[in-house]
């Protein structure tokens, strides 16, 4: 299981994201549009190095959302490995049967 704190970073790191996702975005574009050596250019590139950080998509990380486990994480269901088998073994997971053969 992942600390408190690692989650709770995790989960500071996402509200970032959304609040600046707009305007992220609207400089991105810009950066898209600009010439090539362009004084606007240069003026979008230094905006959007002025944002925090934690405002880019890329710093997020997949945890699983009953334990917070960063590793092993299954993007359909949302759950680690781990998390995952011992819930399909209980039969929490609808749809989901172990297999044998």
């Amino acid at each position: 299981m992942a600390t408190t704190s690692t989650i709770a970073k995790q989960r500071q790191r996402e509200r970032t994201v959304a609040r600046y996702a707009e305007r992220r975005a609207a400089l991105k574009d810009a950066v898209r549009r600009a010439e090539p050596g362009s004084a606007e250019l240069a003026e979008a590139v230094a905006a959007l190095s002025r944002l925090p950080r934690d405002a880019s998509p890329v710093r997020l990380r997949n945890r699983d959302q009953s334990d917070g486990r960063p590793r092993g994480y299954l993007r359909k269901a949302g759950l680690s490995r781990i998390t995952f088998r011992r819930m399909a073994h209980r039969g929490e997971l609808p749809g989901i049967t172990k297999s044998s053969w």
